[in-house]
């Protein structure tokens, strides 16, 4: 004689596991996606930090030379 309960909670596990591959197929497709906007991405960030170093050593060397002035 089956148990009831136990073919219940077999069908519940294989739902489960349906489930968690399904999630699991999300987020790799989500990694994908966030690398693919990283990676294009790359040429803005690495233009961000030229201009974010220009500006430290333009206040640098107004500092240097007295010349500094607080902006409006």
């Amino acid at each position: 004689m089956s148990n009831p309960f136990e073919e219940r909670q077999t069908v519940l596990l294989e739902r489960i596991i349906k489930n968690v591959e399904r999630c699991n197929e999300a987020f790799t497709e989500l990694n994908k996606c966030v690398e693919d906007v990283n990676t294009a991405n790359k040429d803005t960030v690495i233009t961000s930090k030229l201009f974010d170093n220009y500006n430290r050593n333009v206040n640098y060397n107004l500092k240097a030379i007295g010349e500094f002035k607080q902006p409006l």
